[in-house]
């Protein structure tokens, strides 16, 4: 640029693209009681506090390492697969080996809301 060339401004706009972080699929908060355990053995009680279809957060009352294979059994769904990505104190993050269906997770979160202006 020249000094004697003011710089040029343009206007643009722009909406900004929803994110999920780091997460492949949406999350939604829940309070599930479900029991976790490893090959069928030991099965110790946990909540899961948000479900996606790919993954799951618990609390747990006994420690968890990131690494482990494990089955969550879940209400109305059954024993899922899933491997314990993070684990912190009595908090655990797990990705599912399967996806839940949708049908699964609707059991388990709900339908999805409807706007009012659908209804």
């Amino acid at each position: 640029m020249l000094i004697s060339e003011k710089p040029r401004s343009f206007a643009a706009e722009y909406e900004p693209a929803e994110s999920l972080g780091r997460r492949r699929s949406p999350r939604a908060p829940v309070s599930l009681d479900a029991k976790i355990g490893r090959g069928g053995l030991d099965r110790a009680l946990c909540k899961v506090t948000d479900l996606s279809l790919l993954g799951a957060r618990l609390q747990t009352y006994s420690e968890l390492r990131a690494g482990v294979m494990i089955w969550l059994a879940l209400p109305k769904v059954g024993h899922i697969a899933a491997k314990v990505v993070w684990a912190n104190d009595f908090e655990a993050g797990l990705e599912f080996q399967t996806p839940l269906t949708l049908e699964a997770f609707e059991a388990l979160t709900g339908p999805p809301a409807v706007p009012p202006s659908l209804q």
